[in-house]
């Protein structure tokens, strides 16, 4: 039997999986890692604890699965894409700590470059500037960390998303490691042009940053080197890289134009394939790279992305202390009929597509005696529905495509009561795939590229339903509850 090993390093925990041919997972190890907030709109990671738990993940499922190095054929991996991570080519050390996709830190640098290239930045790199984007963050450490600026003085700097971190490690570090990204991460950085498929010249005049410290670009499905035989899986080759959200895609088999998948996880992330070709829409939503596979076109995709989903339970849990464990959220959610007319804005990071508002900040509106933790927690729950329901109007809107069914997988989808919500408020059919469709993209990218499936048609094949929902809610039902969102929204704006 072929087996391959996922490795998703996500926003709050790694995961390693080990999937058979068939699609299906034979063993699965997962572990948190810390989170760091050290001022407020700011978060952190400690790469080095990211690479220390990948390599205990991967130990842990081997040992799980009882298989050896000799067992694995290829690794797939995917990541949190925009997280940004420099560190020493001579060392192998992190400069500085990665700063994560949700961090705000740098509004001042793009406010800069908007006034400067706003809708130039747009036309190259199909997306709007904002503290989102890997480039933003990398600029704010060459100009405020002292380390960084050295390094880059003296040559021996990267930079480079998880993905490119991972695979430095893995196939040799500071002994040889391969600097390389795939076009699903890169398209994420602000610095890609969309069109070529290269680091853009103009992104890297406009910006200033250094065309030596950034990795190479490959296809999504293709060759990333070897690990290297210091680790527990030296030998085996990388042969599938795929940004978190791309991966989710993949494993959704969202090969076709039109095909929607949404990802309710940490964040929530809605993709459509576009095909071929780039389709630009207006109202906020990023053109984007879906995959590609060695020695054939990209496929692209439009995509809406909202910064707070799963991490707003996370946050009901660490910060307010009103469930013990994020599984009580559905529980609790569900003690009640409805949200009792409150509405909760999870705008901590500002609010992302299709608004991108970076002045906004969360809400809590409607509350009355009456109130509960309940009603809380249902509203932190339906807001996720509120915000993806924005983008899919927003795609019938200023797109090509219809959206009349809504592929769904991440943690959240577990819900069944938040998914008949989505269905009702977006009046749109929603299906259910596996809850860890990154993780199976990842593996399906990998088994691709090393051979043991011809293609895409063949892991079509091994995609399941595993639950369908259809709207119930009546329409005047469902146009009033938009509109007190609507109205919950405005009273977020202009606080920051």
């Amino acid at each position: 039997m072929t087996h391959i090993l996922a490795i998703d390093e996500g926003t709050t925990s790694t995961r390693a999986a080990v999937l058979d041919e068939g699609g299906r997972t034979v063993a699965s190890a997962s572990r948190e890692f810390r989170q760091s907030f050290p001022q407020p709109g700011w978060v952190e990671h400690d790469a080095s604890e990211i690479w220390r738990v990948t390599r205990e993940m991967i130990g842990q499922v081997l040992g799980t699965s009882q298989l050896t190095a000799a067992d694995i054929s290829c690794i797939g991996i995917t990541d949190q894409r925009e997280t940004t991570v420099v560190w020493d080519r001579t060392t192998g050390q992190p400069l500085a700590p990665a700063i994560v996709w949700q961090d705000t830190r740098g509004e001042d640098i793009v406010e800069r470059l908007s006034e400067s290239a706003d809708s130039r930045i747009t036309e190259i790199t199909g997306l709007p500037p904002a503290t989102y984007f890997s480039a933003v963050k990398l600029l704010w450490m060459l100009e405020n960390v002292e380390a960084v600026r050295r390094a880059a003085d003296d040559g021996t700097l990267l930079f480079g998303t998880i993905d490119s971190w991972l695979i430095w490690n893995l196939t040799g570090g500071s002994r040889g490691g391969l600097h390389v990204t795939d076009v699903t991460n890169a398209s994420r950085t602000m610095l890609m042009d969309l069109t070529t498929l290269d680091w853009s010249d103009e992104m890297l005049s406009l910006t200033g940053i250094p065309r030596g410290i950034l990795p190479r670009i490959r296809p999504s499905i293709g060759d990333f080197g070897v690990v290297d035989d210091r680790h527990l899986l030296g030998g085996v080759p990388i042969t599938g890289v795929l940004g978190d959200q791309q991966s989710a895609a993949f494993g959704q088999c969202a090969f076709t134009p039109g095909a929607t998948k949404n990802t309710y996880g940490t964040g929530c992330f809605l993709l459509t394939n576009t095909g071929t070709g780039i389709e630009r829409a207006g109202g906020g939503l990023i053109s984007t790279v879906a995959f590609q596979q060695e020695g054939h076109p990209a496929q692209y995709a439009l995509e809406g992305s909202i910064a707070v989903a799963g991490s707003l339970v996370q946050w009901l849990r660490d910060n307010l202390g009103i469930i013990r464990d994020s599984a009580e959220v559905e529980e609790l959610a569900g003690s009640v009929d409805d949200s009792g007319d409150v509405y909760f804005v999870p705008a901590f990071s500002g609010l992302y597509a299709p608004r991108w508002r970076a002045d906004a900040r969360g809400t809590i509106v409607g509350l009355t005696r009456y109130s509960t933790k309940a009603h809380i927690a249902r509203a932190a729950i339906e807001s996720t529905v509120f915000q993806t329901t924005e983008v899919i109007e927003t795609l019938r809107r200023d797109s090509s495509f219809s959206i009349t069914s809504l592929r769904a997988d991440g943690g959240m989808s577990v819900n069944d009561d938040l998914l008949q919500f989505q269905a009702d408020i977006s009046d749109c059919e929603v299906v259910r795939g596996g809850i860890e469709s990154t993780a199976i993209g990842a593996a399906f990218a990998a088994g691709i590229g090393h051979g043991i499936y011809a293609g895409t048609e063949d892991v079509e094949e091994l995609w399941q339903e595993t639950g369908a929902w259809t709207p119930t809610m009546p329409v005047d039902e469902r146009t009033h509850r938009r509109s007190r969102w609507e109205s919950a929204v405005e009273r977020s704006l202009g606080w920051a």
